[in-house]
């Protein structure tokens, strides 16, 4: 991988002493070193502004350094609980976006303090980052921490690289997803609220519902890596679709059961959950401007980037506007479904994450055919360059 990245950089920066030298045969004055550095620098103050994660910057160290292994280690987040760790947002396991999207949907639902505060914010910044930049980019890197900070043995840093996978991994995500209703706390919630018999023919209705919503993953995880930008965003919206399709299963059961609860039986309801040490309800991270603040580092940077890398004129300068103007677009409607709060029951959770659901699918549906005529515009040479832009981006 790394001879690989060399090789590209190389190919890069020949391509930059080539427009150097006819920039300088055509009499115009080349910017200075000073220039350029200031330039890069910029580049990378503006992939960490400007972005859903950037409010839960301010965590203590030891917090986002547990998070960024668990992303980079692949865990689900049951594996994270078993190392006391909140689970976090996996983007890639292998060639699979989102790998433990059933097991994320229902578990936050049931005990979203055992997942860390950044959890859908890290989804968003890491749902556009994967359509231009690809799982291995500093630029996608965990939005905690500087993405140029990831220690490494003997010195320096790396860009995060994807978690392995075996194909018998694989195999268990798409067909039997968290191991199925296995992987469901019926048994809790049954010990907890003590069903009445009326209760637990509803609590059996869940079940079948969880059994169902599991089955809607089997045909939604690709078995080879999409090496092309419109290849990631259909992955993308194949795995996004069959978890909005689970919840939409799901969540008239879960409703019906939870409102037959009294008081008390919710109350027990709502305090179910693994111990990973701190059992406080999440708090407020930042004020609610948060999430409405300007993305310019996610929708600005890319097209800057792409301009920069395959030099696009004509009409290709028209079909990258037309995408710029549509990933805008698709990233306020992204803000207008961030989570500046967390709802305090399971009803009320799934059903945000129904509306945080539509909205990632809204976003990709914008910025799909904005994102095939740009591709489809570009010479076999810029699609190479567009290919790898993650593996070489960076100041």
């Amino acid at each position: 991988m790394l001879q690989t990245q060399n090789r590209l950089l190389q190919r890069e920066q020949r391509t930059q002493q080539t427009d150097l030298a006819r920039q300088q045969r055509l009499g115009l004055q080349a910017p200075t070193a000073a220039a350029t550095a200031t330039a890069a620098a910029a580049a990378a103050r503006a992939a960490e502004r400007g972005r859903f994660a950037e409010r839960f910057r301010e965590q203590a160290s030891a917090q986002t350094q547990a998070a960024l292994v668990a992303r980079q280690s692949g865990w689900a987040p049951r594996q994270a609980w078993r190392h006391r760790h909140p689970a976090v947002f996996v983007a890639w396991l292998g060639p699979v976006f989102w790998p433990y999207a059933y097991s994320d949907i229902f578990d936050y639902t049931f005990w979203s303090y055992a997942y860390e505060p950044g959890y859908w914010a890290y989804a968003y910044d890491d749902f556009v980052d994967t359509v231009f930049w690809g799982g291995d980019s500093p630029y996608a890197a965990y939005a905690s921490i500087n993405p140029y900070d990831y220690p490494q043995a003997g010195g320096g840093s790396r860009a995060r690289q994807r978690a392995s996978v075996s194909p018998q991994t694989l195999q268990q995500l798409c067909g039997t997803p968290d191991k199925g209703v296995t992987a469901w706390p019926l048994a809790d919630i049954a010990r907890a609220v003590r069903p009445t018999p009326e209760q637990r023919a509803l609590l059996d209705q869940l079940k079948t519902a969880a059994a169902n919503a599991a089955g809607v993953f089997k045909d939604s995880c690709a078995d080879t890596y999409a090496l092309t930008p419109p290849g990631r965003l259909r992955a993308m919206m194949n795995r996004v679709s069959a978890t909005l399709e689970a919840v939409k299963i799901v969540r008239p059961a879960l409703e019906n059961f939870y409102n037959s609860l009294s008081d008390e039986q919710q109350a027990r309801f709502n305090a179910l959950g693994p111990n990973v040490g701190d059992r406080s309800p999440p708090q407020q991270q930042a004020s609610g401007e948060g999430c409405g603040d300007p993305k310019s580092g996610l929708t600005q940077l890319p097209i800057q980037r792409i301009e920069a890398v395959l030099h696009p004129a004509g009409k290709q300068k028209e079909a990258l506007d037309r995408l710029s103007e549509a990933t805008a677009k698709g990233v306020e409607g992204l803000q207008a479904a961030c989570p500046n709060d967390v709802p305090l029951t399971p009803v009320g959770r799934l059903e945000a994450m129904q509306r945080r659901l539509e909205a990632m699918l809204a976003a990709a549906k914008l910025v799909e055919p904005a994102l095939d005529e740009f591709y489809a515009t570009l010479s076999s040479e810029q699609k190479a360059r567009f290919n790898t832009l993650q593996q070489i981006a960076g100041p």
